[in-house]
């Protein structure tokens, strides 16, 4: 079409040109008329050309492109043949592979933070495995994620005295010794990419998330790259960034994902995330800005930043070593602004620190698993549960030790505590460490009163599930729903409410006994401590090393808190009580210094009782191997009464395997009174209270005598003649209750 277009042109053209020679004949052609001719029609000849032009130049272009096409489904024949085309396999390359996620855990936080993890990188399309550190060897596999294209992430908690758990402590190990061996070299790990997220409590001074800061350190020293700067859970909620470990996580974990994303992307250079039109922050130090005091913030020395950290060059620091005059404004402008920014971060760490003691000690995942267990919690820091032998009582199958002891009714005593938090993590706690842990009262506090009545209306909403039920007798039905003693044993540290001493005076305003358990770590507190029905310490160990392997506690000077505890408790008036837990193979061997002990604090009764069992924790490494059998507990109670002159042994509660020691002061005429008058405990106090604390008590003032049933060597060993006794067959044991 388009050669049919130029030749009609050409033939107007041609017929133009016919039409001014026509009438010259051939015999009077000459060539001055056709050149004058062609000159007369120049412009239909230059329009020819163009024309002509054109066309060439578009057919040329034509063929061009379509060699081209032809020669480009030749190499891409050719090269799916040898396995794709180079620009298919440039949009196919993989820059991360997958994930692998490391977890070390001692209680199961850490493992279920990875599994939550590995399902939000699945959900971003990329593979994720979840390994326990203890199944992994590191000499044998971790060389391997170098060249691996995947992207490993390390979970780490820190355990007792800053040591990692026990499936972490292998690899721990071998990355420590690596990192200092020459004959792995200082490029052993390069190529490898991670990330760090430590695990631990801020009330932990000396070792906080010390697991998580040296692997992550090893780690670089072996030429690993970081992904992302280390992030840290703080199980100590006061201090806790976000509020809480699992808020920590969560926000550390948000961050990991877009870099994550972005590293699929083929991106190189770490990000903040706070990048705006593409250009990266790093050379400010590749930190986020962040509140004084965050994780964001903190000081990254060269060894904890990551490898595509730029950092300043010699040339530059040197510069800004010598200033112009000419450049003093400047200087002192940023001189300002800087102090305007301090002044500002001041305020800051000010609003913050409102903040954090406003804060709730119980979190919502606290809420959750404690609401689990059965607790019924009061405000934000204080709960009430109903005891298994309260249960046990109303269907009049007998009580526990303290009705044997101290003649409690156990259907009519409510075991609760105002504070979960403790200042001790117990290898036997029955609470398996799911509260919350403190050296100090840092939450926000709610009012006693509020906490009483409602601790009551929860009990008695308790009491009510049990209407109808079989075998509950409707008298001690009945009188369950009128509270007459509260033991502030559930769990946690009670004495360190700051307004314990409050709660305790509206118990006794509603003539309800008290009956409080300390850990022996609040010497001054119990000082402070107004008149209770009975004041226990608790005593796991009778040395410094065997208490700290035992009860981990918080305090660095845990010892002399504890001999100073005990102590306090000998300046009381009042009933008081050495608790003793036996742990075989753990401190049963201790007669002599527990004999010290008690000659030191001078306790009206000494309570010892073999371990119970909670079941298998993640917590702690006790068995059922270490709960001593009642007659070996008995065995260990003579020979410890053979050691204290002034005391002998009064009673005994063998299904509670438990036995008390009690001062000879409370043998009276050859009879034990070990019992409570609790009816003139109240009028006692009422009076203490009326003459401002003027008016003394002690304990004498308010025995009472023990029934023979109670008495040690009664055949019915502590059980009460009142009850029948209910033997369990083939059903797991309730451990449950004080």
């Amino acid at each position: 079409m388009m050669f049919f277009s130029v030749w009609c042109f050409l033939c107007i053209i041609a017929g133009a040109f016919g039409a001014e020679v026509e009438d010259v004949s051939e015999d009077q052609w000459d060539y001055s008329g056709y050149l004058m001719s062609v000159w007369k029609n120049r412009l239909y000849m230059y329009s020819a050309a163009a024309v002509f032009l054109g066309v060439w130049f578009t057919l040329k272009m034509a063929k061009k492109k379509t060699a081209s096409g032809q020669h480009a489904d030749a190499g891409i024949s050719k090269t799916a043949k040898e396995g794709g085309y180079s620009a298919v396999k440039e949009k196919r390359k993989v820059h991360v592979s997958g994930v692998k996620i490391f977890y070390g855990s001692q209680t199961g936080t850490a493992k279920g933070f990875a599994v939550d993890l590995a399902k939000e990188v699945q959900a971003l399309g990329l593979t994720a495995e979840v390994i326990d550190m203890k199944e992994y060897d590191p000499e044998d596999s971790l060389s391997e994620e170098c060249t691996s294209k995947s992207i490993c992430v390390f979970l780490l908690a820190t355990y007792t005295d800053g040591k990692p758990t026990e499936n972490a402590e292998w690899f721990c190990k071998w990355v420590e010794e690596a990192s200092m061996d020459f004959r792995y070299g200082k490029t052993y790990l390069k190529g490898m990419r991670f990330a760090v997220f430590g695990l631990g409590n801020s009330v932990y001074e000396g070792h906080y998330n010390t697991v998580g800061k040296h692997v992550d350190r090893w780690l670089w020293m072996l030429s690993a790259t970081r992904v992302l700067s280390r992030g840290e859970g703080d199980g100590n909620v006061v201090r806790s960034r976000h509020g809480s470990l699992q808020a920590d996580f969560l926000s550390w974990r948000s961050r990991f994902l877009k870099r994550l994303q972005a590293l699929a992307r083929g991106e190189k250079k770490a990000c903040g995330g706070k990048c705006k039109k593409g250009t990266c922050k790093k050379h400010k130090g590749a930190q986020e800005q962040s509140e004084p005091g965050s994780e964001g913030a903190e000081h990254q020395s060269s060894e904890e930043s990551s490898s595509d950290t730029g950092s300043a060059t010699d040339e530059e620091t040197a510069s800004r070593l010598v200033v112009d005059v000419e450049d003093l404004g400047v200087v002192m402008s940023r001189v300002k602004k800087a102090k305007d920014e301090t002044d500002n971060g001041r305020e800051l760490l000010t609003r913050r620190k409102s903040e954090e003691e406003a804060r709730e000690m119980i979190t919502p995942a606290l809420r959750e698993a404690l609401t689990k267990q059965g607790y019924r919690l009061i405000g934000s820091h204080s709960g009430v549960k109903l005891c298994r032998w309260t249960k046990s009582m109303l269907r009049g199958r007998g009580g526990c030790y303290k009705h044997t002891f101290y003649g409690i009714e156990s259907h009519r005593c409510m075991e609760a505590t105002p504070s979960l938090a403790c200042a001790n993590k117990c290898v036997f706690c029955w609470r398996h460490h799911t509260n919350p842990v403190g050296t100090e009262w840092r939450w926000k506090m709610d009012p006693p009163e509020m906490i009483l009545q409602e601790a009551i209306e929860n009990h008695q909403n308790l009491i009510k599930q049990f209407r109808g039920v079989p075998g509950v007798l409707p008298e001690r039905f009945e009188e369950g729903l009128a509270v007459q003693h509260c033991a502030l044993s559930l769990v946690g540290e009670p004495i360190m409410y700051p307004e314990v001493n409050a709660f305790i005076r509206l118990l006794h305003q509603r003539r309800i006994s008290s009956f409080l358990v300390t850990n022996a770590q609040f010497p001054e507190e119990i000082r402070n401590l107004v008149p209770v029905t009975q004041l226990y310490v608790s005593v796991d160990a009778s040395t410094k090393d065997s208490l700290k392997r035992i009860d981990r506690p918080l305090f660095k000077d845990f010892w002399q808190r504890f001999l100073d505890s005990l102590r306090a408790l000998g300046e009381k008036q009042q009933r008081t009580v050495y608790r003793l837990t036996l742990v075989k193979a753990w401190n049963v061997d201790e007669l002599k210094a527990y004999a010290e002990l008690v000659s030191l604090g001078q306790p009206d009764f000494v309570e010892v009782k073999g371990v119970t069992y909670c079941g298998e924790s993640s917590a702690s490494s006790l068995t059922m191997a270490n709960v001593p059998w009642h007659e070996e507990v008995l065995y260990f109670v003579r020979q410890l009464a053979d050691q204290l002159p002034d005391y002998d042994i009064a009673s005994e509660h063998e299904h509670s395997n438990c036995i008390l020691i009690a001062h000879r002061k409370f043998k009276v005429a050859g009879e034990w009174h070990t019992w409570i008058d609790y009816d003139r405990f109240q009028e006692l106090v009422r009076l203490h209270d009326d003459t401002d604390s003027q008016t003394s008590f002690s304990a004498e003032d308010y025995m009472a005598r023990t029934p023979d049933w109670a008495v040690f060597g009664a055949c019915g060993r502590g059980f009460d003649p009142a009850d029948t006794r209910f033997q369990r067959k083939n059903k797991t044991r309730d451990v449950s209750g004080c």
